[in-house]
C-alpha cells in the first residue's frame, strides 16, 4: 500500500502525463505514412492501410523566380521566410503541397542539374514541410523562364528551348531526360532522402502546363519517354501528367503510361486587373470534366495541380470548389499561389492571386474550411446544383453575408461575423474565426485560432489587424502597400464554458511579455500566442516548448506593423457613390489607418460654392469611419467632401494626406471627393464608357474577337466589341462572341429611394452588322438572370428596353472560365420573379455572327436606369 505523499505524488505525475498528452493530441489527424499508389480503378491509395488519400493545399514558390528575388530585395532570410511560410500553412491545416520547379534556375541548356542557392532552398523547404505532416508532390519541368513580371534571366534548357519545340526538339527531349535522371537522384542535404525515395514526396507529375497540337503519336511517345525516365531511376512513385491544357489533344495523355492526370482551374479567368465583384458561386458550382466516363481515364488518378478565385478577395469561393473538386473524383488539390508573408503586402508575386493568412485573413480562413471540406466530402459524392447546395454537410457558403462556416461539435471556423451558434459549444476543440460569434466577441481585423489543450486550458494565437488600403489586384510594385499590418490591443470576449468569466492570458511566443485578467468573460489583447486558463486552474505543465501542431506552442508569426508619426503612412480607401438623391440623407464610409487613441475624425461636406458643414463621424468597426450628410445639404448640384483626422492641434486631411483643413484659409490643395446630387427620375448610369474603363470586364468568347475604345461622331468615349474574319482553318462558331459586364450594386445604394421609379434599361450604342444578336441581362446577388433583345441600328442611338421586357434567361459565366470545357452558362431550375432591388449586374452580350472578309463591331457608349 502507498503512503500518502507517495500517492499524491503520483496521482499528480499522472495529472501532468494525461494534460501534457491531451496537449500533444492537438495535433491534427496525421496522414498515414509512406508512399501511395494507383489501384486498378484509379484511387490513389496509401500503401500503409490502402486508405484513400485526400489532401488540399498550396502551391509555394519562395525559392524559385520572382519570390525569390522579392525577398532578397527586402534584405529579408529566405529560410526564415520560408519557416515562417510553413508554419502558417500548418495552421490553416494544410496538408498537401506542389509547386513546379523553375529548371531554368538549377539546370545548365544540356539539363545537368545545379548544386545552386535556389536547389538548397527548395530542399530546405522540403524539409520544413515534412516537419510540419505536409506531403508533397514536385512537378520537376515548369517550362517557365524566372522572369514574370521582371526580366529573364534563366541560363536552363527552358531558356533556349520553347514548349512547342520540348516535345518535338531531340536536343530538348535529351536535356529533360537527362535533367529528370539527376532530379529524381537528387539527395537533399537536409532530410538525407533521395528525391525519388522521400516517403513524404507521394508523386511526380512530369511537366508543367506544356504545349502541343497534332499528331497525337508524338505526345504520347514524349510522355512516355518522360515517365520513363523517372522510372528508370528505380522510382516507383505515381507519375502524373497533364490533360488540361492541351484540350485537343486529351486523347493522347490519355493513352500515355502515366498513373494520373492533372487539370487546374481558373473559373473567372485571370488578371482582370482590379477586383471582380458580384456573386461568382456558380462558376463553381461544378467540374464536369467531358471524357469522365472514358475507361482510359477512370483507370488513373486524379489531382488539380493548380486553382484559384483569381481577382476576387471573397472568402467564399475555396470551399464551393473543393466540393466541386470532390465531386469531379480528384483526390489532390492545391491552390496557386500562397503569397510569401515577406512580400504580400504588396501581392507583388502574381497580381491576380491574393492568399495569405496575415494579410487576406478572411480568405486564408476559407482555405482552412475548404481543406476541411475537402477531406470530409467522399469522392464522387453528388450534390444538388446552386443554390440549394449552399448548405451541405457541416458546412455554409453565403455570398450575401460574405460568410463561409463550418460547424461540428469539436470544430467551429467562421470567415466574418456570424450568428450561428456552435453545434455543442462544451465539446468544442478547435475554434478559428475573422470578426465574432457567439463563442467569441474581438474588435480586430486579423484571424485568431483557439485550440483546447485541456479542461480549462486553451491556446489563442491573435493575428495583428489587416487593413486593405487600395485594390489588390491593380498593377503592383514592392513600393505600392495593398493591405497594411496594424498591431493593436482589441477588445476580445470569449464565452466557452469550462474557461468561465474570470479566465486569465499568458503570452508564449517569444518577446512577447503581456498578460491580461478577463472580468466578465472580456479582456484586451495584442496580436500573439497565448496559454488561457481558467480562474484557479495550474498550467505548469504547459511551457512555451511544449509540443503542438508538429511544432511548439510558442509558434508564432506576423509581419511587423506600420508606426505612425505625426500623420505618416496614414492611408484612406474610399469610393464616392456615382449618385446620390437629392433631399435624402447620404450614409458615406471609408476605410481610414492610423488614427491614434484620443484623435478625432471628422467629414467636412461642402455643397459646391454652398454651404459647409463640418459633420461627426462614427467608428462602427476598426479602421472603419462612417458620417451622414444631412438632407438640407443635398440639393440638386454637386457635393464635395474631404476626410480630416485630427491629432492634438494637427490635422490631416484627405484624399491627399495634405496637412491642414479644407476650410483654412491657406488650404490650397485642389483634391476632393465628389458625389452628383441628382433630383427624382435622373437616370442611373449602370455603365458609361467615358468613366468605367478599369472598372468592368469587356471579353470575348471566340478566338478572332477583341475589345477596343472608339470615339463616336461626337467625340464621345465608346466600348468596341469586335469580330475579325474567322482564322484560316477555323470551324465555323456559334453562341457568345464577345460582352461587356459591369457591376452596379454600389450605385444601387445611392438611388435605393428612386428603384420603384425606373420603368426601362437605356442602352446608347450601334452596330455595323445589320440585325446583330444582342441582348441585355441584369443579374441578380443570387445569380439570377434576366434578359431583354437588345436591337441595334448603325447610327448611334438609345435603345429603350422596359424592364417588363425582362425575361429569365441563362447566366453567361464570363470572365470565361478555365479550363475551357467548363460551363459556360448557367441558369437557376426555378427563377423567382424579377425584381430591380435585387439587380446587381449588368452584361451586355453579342452573339456570334456570321463569317465576313472584314471586322464586325458594336459599339456602347451608355448603360441607364430610367
Amino acid at each position: 500500500m502507498f503512503k500518502r505523499p507517495t500517492l499524491l505524488l503520483l496521482l499528480s505525475c499522472c495529472f501532468h502525463l494525461f494534460t501534457t498528452a491531451e496537449a500533444l493530441a492537438q495535433k491534427p489527424a496525421k496522414a498515414p505514412g509512406g508512399d501511395v499508389y494507383v489501384d486498378k480503378k484509379g484511387v490513389l491509395r496509401w500503401q500503409k492501410g490502402n486508405q484513400e488519400v485526400a489532401l488540399f493545399g498550396v502551391n509555394y514558390t519562395a525559392p524559385f523566380a520572382y519570390s525569390y528575388r522579392g525577398i532578397q530585395k527586402l534584405g529579408v532570410n529566405h529560410e526564415e521566410a520560408i519557416r515562417q511560410d510553413v508554419y502558417h500553412l500548418a495552421r490553416l491545416g494544410v496538408d498537401a503541397f506542389r509547386v513546379h520547379v523553375w529548371d531554368v534556375e538549377i539546370t545548365d541548356t544540356a539539363g545537368n542539374l545545379q548544386q545552386n542557392e535556389h536547389l538548397r532552398l527548395l530542399d530546405f523547404l522540403v524539409n520544413e514541410l515534412k516537419q510540419r505532416g505536409i506531403k508533397i508532390i514536385l512537378t520537376p519541368i515548369a517550362y517557365w523562364n524566372n522572369g514574370y513580371p521582371e526580366p529573364d534571366t534563366g541560363t536552363g534548357f527552358s531558356s533556349i528551348f520553347s514548349k512547342g519545340e520540348a516535345y518535338t526538339n531531340p536536343r530538348a527531349i535529351a536535356a529533360q531526360e537527362r535533367y529528370l535522371t539527376q532530379f529524381l537522384n537528387h539527395r537533399n542535404p537536409y532530410t538525407k532522402a533521395l528525391n525519388r525515395e522521400d516517403p513524404d514526396i507521394l508523386a511526380f507529375e512530369v511537366c508543367n502546363e506544356p504545349r502541343y497540337h497534332k499528331p497525337e503519336s508524338e505526345v504520347t511517345s514524349f510522355a512516355n519517354r518522360m515517365a520513363a525516365a523517372i522510372r528508370a531511376t528505380g522510382c516507383r512513385k505515381p507519375v502524373f501528367y497533364n490533360v488540361s491544357e492541351n484540350p485537343d489533344v486529351y486523347e493522347a495523355i490519355l493513352n500515355a503510361k502515366v498513373d494520373g492526370l492533372t487539370f487546374q482551374w481558373y473559373p473567372q479567368g485571370l488578371v482582370a486587373n482590379h477586383a471582380l465583384r458580384g456573386n461568382f458561386l456558380p462558376y463553381v458550382d461544378q467540374y464536369p470534366i467531358p471524357y469522365r466516363t472514358d475507361p482510359r481515364f477512370l483507370s488513373k488518378a486524379k489531382m488539380v495541380y493548380e486553382f484559384e478565385s483569381a481577382d476576387i478577395i471573397q472568402p467564399i469561393m475555396y470551399p464551393f470548389m473543393a466540393r466541386s473538386f470532390r465531386e469531379a473524383g480528384f483526390q489532390w488539390a492545391t491552390q496557386f499561389a500562397y503569397d510569401p508573408l515577406a512580400i504580400a503586402y504588396a501581392n507583388t508575386e502574381y497580381q491576380t492571386h491574393y492568399l495569405n493568412l496575415a494579410y487576406t485573413p478572411a480568405k486564408a480562413l476559407s482555405l482552412l474550411i475548404a481543406g476541411k471540406v475537402f477531406r470530409t466530402v467522399q469522392r464522387g459524392q453528388q450534390f444538388p446544383r446552386y443554390p440549394q447546395d449552399s448548405v451541405f454537410s457541416n458546412f455554409r457558403v453565403s455570398y450575401r453575408q460574405q460568410l463561409s462556416e463550418m460547424n461540428t461539435p469539436e470544430e467551429f471556423y467562421y470567415t466574418a461575423n456570424t450568428a450561428t451558434a456552435p453545434k455543442q459549444p462544451a465539446k468544442l476543440q478547435h475554434l478559428a474565426g475573422v470578426g465574432s460569434s457567439k463563442v467569441v466577441s474581438y474588435g480586430g481585423t486579423g484571424a485568431y485560432f483557439l485550440d483546447r489543450l485541456a479542461p480549462g486550458v486553451w491556446r489563442l494565437e491573435v493575428m495583428p489587424d489587416a487593413v486593405p488600403i487600395r485594390d489588390p489586384f491593380e498593377k503592383a510594385a514592392l513600393s505600392k502597400p495593398v493591405t497594411q499590418i496594424l498591431w493593436n490591443e482589441q477588445p476580445l470576449q470569449v464565452s466557452l464554458s469550462d474557461l468561465g468569466s474570470n479566465y486569465t492570458l499568458k503570452a508564449l511566443n517569444e518577446g512577447n511579455s503581456y498578460e491580461a485578467h478577463a472580468t466578465d468573460g472580456r479582456a484586451t489583447i495584442r496580436p500573439g500566442v497565448y496559454l488561457v486558463a481558467a480562474a484557479g486552474k495550474s498550467t505548469a505543465v504547459f511551457t512555451p516548448r511544449t509540443g503542438f501542431n508538429h511544432g511548439e506552442l510558442r509558434d508564432f508569426a506576423a509581419p511587423k506593423g506600420f508606426v505612425f508619426l505625426e500623420g505618416a503612412q496614414q492611408q484612406v480607401r474610399h469610393m464616392p457613390p456615382v449618385q446620390a438623391a437629392a433631399g435624402q440623407p447620404l450614409r458615406l464610409s471609408a476605410t481610414l489607418t492610423g488614427a491614434l487613441p484620443g484623435d478625432s475624425v471628422v467629414l467636412v461636406a461642402q455643397h459646391y460654392y454652398g454651404r459647409t458643414r463640418t459633420l461627426p463621424t462614427t467608428n462602427p468597426a476598426y479602421a472603419t469611419y462612417e458620417a451622414t450628410v444631412p438632407a438640407d445639404l443635398l440639393y440638386p448640384g454637386q457635393l464635395r467632401y474631404w476626410l480630416v483626422l485630427k491629432h492634438g492641434a494637427q490635422a490631416t486631411t484627405f484624399p491627399g494626406g495634405y496637412s491642414g483643413q479644407p476650410r483654412d484659409w491657406d488650404y490650397t490643395h485642389q483634391e476632393h471627393f465628389e458625389v452628383p446630387i441628382v433630383a427624382a427620375g435622373t437616370p442611373l448610369p449602370l455603365f458609361q464608357a467615358s468613366r468605367d474603363q478599369e472598372h468592368i470586364e469587356a471579353r470575348t468568347v471566340v478566338n478572332n474577337a477583341w475589345t477596343d475604345y472608339v470615339t463616336t461622331p461626337a467625340g464621345a468615349l465608346a466600348l468596341r466589341l469586335v469580330q475579325g474574319p474567322p482564322r484560316p482553318g477555323q470551324a465555323a462558331q456559334t453562341g457568345p462572341a464577345a460582352s461587356l459586364r459591369a457591376y452596379f450594386g454600389d450605385r444601387m445604394a445611392g438611388r435605393q429611394a428612386d428603384v420603384a421609379g425606373f420603368k426601362e434599361v437605356v442602352v446608347r450604342a450601334r452596330s455595323s452588322q445589320p440585325g446583330a444578336q444582342l441582348k441585355v441581362t441584369l443579374t441578380t446577388r443570387d445569380a439570377v438572370t434576366y434578359s431583354a433583345p437588345l436591337p441595334l441600328g448603325a447610327e448611334l442611338q438609345d435603345v429603350r428596353l422596359p424592364l417588363s421586357a425582362f425575361r429569365p434567361d441563362a447566366l453567361l459565366l464570363m470572365p470565361r472560365p478555365y479550363p475551357g470545357f467548363n460551363a459556360l452558362q448557367y441558369q437557376p431550375a426555378s427563377p423567382p420573379a424579377f425584381k430591380l432591388t435585387e439587380a446587381e449586374v449588368l452584361q451586355v452580350v453579342w452573339e456570334t455572327a456570321a463569317a465576313t472578309d472584314k471586322p464586325l463591331h458594336v459599339d456602347i457608349e451608355s448603360v441607364l436606369l430610367q
